[in-house]
């Protein structure tokens, strides 16, 4: 591994967790794979020969998952997000991802692990920090009222 990966703290879900990942963005057309993963020697913090690591990438992104039990779980305060070309991409993650998970405000969701996604149209930052800055805040307010995102309703405000 080079370079700095985002480690995913899981209660024994981190190779089911990556794999659900890895497909659904393949499923997409992103790029997406598992790496190696590390199990459990004899005399480690789980079960002999159980997946303790598992590495994967995500838009070329390197993680890991960890299965590190029940002690730590994830919170809102920390999200991975997915910028999307078009409305059927934005559908295909939001309806993926929300299986067994929990909507929120705003483009946001929980997965059925409990990792907060935030999914968007990749034009939404551009909307809200252009130099009309009257379009921005009404495309802030367009958007404070959706729980997925809507691409033509945010271009359109």
């Amino acid at each position: 591994m080079q370079g700095v990966a985002t480690c995913l703290w899981f209660d024994g879900q981190a190779e089911e967790a990556a794999a659900f990942y890895v497909d659904t963005f393949r499923a997409a057309g992103r790029e997406a794979s598992l790496g190696p993963a590390m199990r459990n020697p004899a005399g480690g913090p789980g079960a002999e020969g159980r997946i303790l690591l598992q590495t994967f990438t995500l838009d070329g992104h390197a993680l890991q998952g960890l299965n590190g039990g029940p002690d730590f779980h994830f919170s809102p305060a920390t999200s991975l997000s997915i910028p999307c070309h078009t409305q059927q991409e934005l559908d295909h993650f939001w309806n993926a991802l929300l299986v067994g998970g929990q909507p929120s405000q705003c483009g946001w969701l929980t997965d059925r692990f409990g990792l907060s996604w935030q999914v968007f149209p990749r034009v939404l930052p551009e909307l809200l920090m252009g130099a009309d800055r009257a379009r921005a805040a009404r495309v802030m307010q367009v958007m404070m009222g959706m729980t997925k995102l809507d691409m033509a309703a945010l271009e359109a405000a």
